[in-house]
């Protein structure tokens, strides 16, 4: 495997390559503070799709960019999530009045980064809905209870068919509907003779030279399986479609295949495959299809679609069409007239690249939804809004030591940091005035931005509680503004709404060791009583419960099994939000 290349490190190199991307594809722009590539020519009355991930993984996203599939594509580093602000600026760009869908490859940045940002958008009035692309089964149910199976090379599918039902004038619902068909209907498994090698770095580890890794993923994870010494290649292939097909494998079986069914075969390039070499594995694949399962592939793909940097590995998808039709009653014949649709995204097979007309976007946020979505607001006693911030937060960070301690021991003791970080930002607006004019949805939006500032899990998780709690609080108010007051009771059903929402972007739940442990119990409690006191005491005695909780969630879930052994500490994120809660109580209370 090489570890050589022609730049020393990954610096600089993302803008680089987007910067030509565009420049060789007139219909393509460059938000390049962002990292967001753009199509000048979506119409703002049709769907935008929107997606995005690290780079890295080249040609996606950003070369599925163009009328027929995506509307804008949100470009993080190197193997890392694009973050809320990059994903915002992607809706800025191609804003639509027909509904806004983000595809999102299922890790744990993407959902929360993209899951904020739809939160965000839907502040803003604007119709959003969230495509999930998981097709991976090298990993088995068991193996992804808690996170759901990952997204690789059949996210493509997804991206296609679901942005040609959006060209073709489909309302969002069926866009959605179709794309969520597709991901449900689609299976990969990959293979790789070696990891990837990240420019800058050093090479982690390398695979035995007559071994190959099955079940490999996308950023350097290691594989379900080394083979050793090396089968024959026919061998390989049966065993992956085996991983893809067999229906007595219960722990795989993610999609059933009938005998009739129509059926899409994917092959592909992880980034340091010939060629020559991918067309050979690609018949093979054929072959083997027809012989073992009796299925002859309606349409065969076959190239870089989902890349890994330079890893030397390829992977296969297989897609029921048929399976799609039953599910959303669109007939197998529309689906392929879609699939075979033309586009101008650059990277999908048999493009043009004529001369185009761009499209004069409207403004973001100028459309009757956004208009619509609370304004100004309620009014509410300054004195007590401040007085209850001010509390929370000085209550957390007179915690920080203890927070950073409890870290320390099971974690990277970052969770201190980051508590400390958002109370700052959040005082800071305060002392400069934030809550005079007693306006809450002001208050409450500019100290969701002030958390939003802090990276991490932590900080992501309450940014979206927040702004889920906001909109709920604004949508509540847009309906009814002339008998709308600001109480228990409209508060209560507003957080019941935020941690349900919450919850779709973490698989975290109460007993796992988290902040969910404080979070859920207070929700729950606070919709179901509209009594804050209560709610407080239940995210007390929730965070408590962490105390000697065995993690299934978070970095802490990866600690050894001797340091698991020992007497653990609370959650420390739990801790934080617990304080903070408290605080907020006592605060309005003064």
């Amino acid at each position: 495997m090489s570890t050589k290349h022609f730049f020393p490190s990954t610096e600089g190199v993302v803008i680089q390559g987007l910067e030509n991307l565009v420049a060789r594809n007139k219909h393509l722009a460059l938000d390049s503070a962002d990292k967001v590539v753009y199509s000048k020519t979506h119409k703002p009355a049709k769907v935008s799709l929107i997606s995005g991930g690290g780079s890295g993984h080249e040609p996606a996203w950003s070369g599925y960019v163009g009328d027929g599939m995506l509307a804008a594509a949100a470009c993080g580093e190197v193997f890392a999530s694009p973050s809320t602000k990059q994903v915002m600026a992607a809706i800025r760009k191609v804003p639509s009045d027909a509904g806004i869908i983000l595809c999102i490859t299922n890790y744990t940045g993407d959902n929360l980064h993209f899951g904020l940002a739809r939160e965000k958008a839907a502040g803003l009035g604007y119709k959003v809905g969230v495509l999930k692309m998981t097709d991976d089964v090298a990993l088995g149910k068991k193996q992804v209870t808690n996170l759901g199976r990952r997204g690789l090379a059949a996210n493509m599918w997804v991206l296609k068919l679901a942005g040609a039902a959006a060209e073709h004038d489909y309302p969002f619902e069926d866009c959605m509907k179709i794309g969520g068909s597709v991901n449900g209907n689609a299976v990969t498994v990959g293979s790789s003779l070696d990891h990837c090698h990240i420019p800058g770095r050093e090479h982690h580890r390398a695979i035995p030279d007559n071994a190959y890794v099955l079940g490999m993923g996308v950023h350097n994870e290691p594989g379900l399986h080394e083979v050793n010494p090396m089968p024959h290649v026919d061998d390989v292939v049966a065993d992956m479609l085996k991983y893809c097909l067999d229906p007595n494998d219960p722990d795989r079986a993610f999609v059933k295949f009938n005998p009739d069914d129509v059926v899409l075969l994917l092959v592909n390039n992880l980034g340091g495959m010939s060629i020559f070499e991918l067309e050979a594995l690609t018949s093979v694949t054929r072959k083997m299809l027809k012989k073992d399962w009796k299925i002859v592939p309606e349409r065969v793909y076959a190239q870089c679609f989902e890349t890994s940097l330079n890893a030397p590995g390829w992977s296969i998808s297989l897609l029921n069409v048929s399976g799609i039709e039953r599910e959303t009653q669109v007939p197998v014949k529309t689906l392929l007239e879609l699939l075979d649709s033309d586009t101008k995204a650059p990277a999908w097979p048999r493009n043009g690249y004529e001369d185009v007309e761009e499209v004069k976007q409207k403004e973001f946020g100028s459309t009757a939804a956004s208009q619509s979505a609370g304004g100004e607001g309620p009014k509410v006693d300054p004195s007590i809004l401040e007085s209850a911030i001010r509390q929370a937060c000085n209550d957390a960070i007179k915690a920080e030591p203890d927070i950073t301690k409890w870290d320390i021991q099971m974690g990277d003791g970052d969770c201190g940091e980051a508590v400390l970080g958002m109370c700052q930002g959040i005082m800071k607006k305060v002392d400069a005035g934030l809550c005079k004019d007693g306006l809450l949805f002001k208050t409450l939006d500019e100290a969701g931005e002030a958390v939003e500032e802090i990276g991490g899990t932590l900080g992501a998780i309450i940014s979206i509680i927040v702004a889920s709690f906001t909109v709920n609080m604004k949508q509540a108010y847009a309906k009814d503004q002339s008998n709308f007051q600001v109480n228990a009771k409209t508060a209560s059903a507003a957080v019941g709404g935020a941690i349900q929402n919450l919850m779709g972007y973490t698989s975290a739940r109460q007993g796992g060791r988290t902040v969910m442990d404080t979070l859920i119990p207070f929700s729950e409690t606070f919709e179901k009583t509209s009594d804050l006191g209560k709610a407080v005491d239940a995210a007390q005695e929730g965070a408590k419960s962490t105390s000697g909780m065995k993690a299934g969630f978070g970095r802490a879930a990866y600690v050894g099994e001797e340091a698991a052994a020992k007497e653990t500490p609370p959650d420390p994120g739990a801790m934080a939000a617990a304080i903070f809660l408290k605080g907020l109580l006592q605060g309005l209370n003064k």
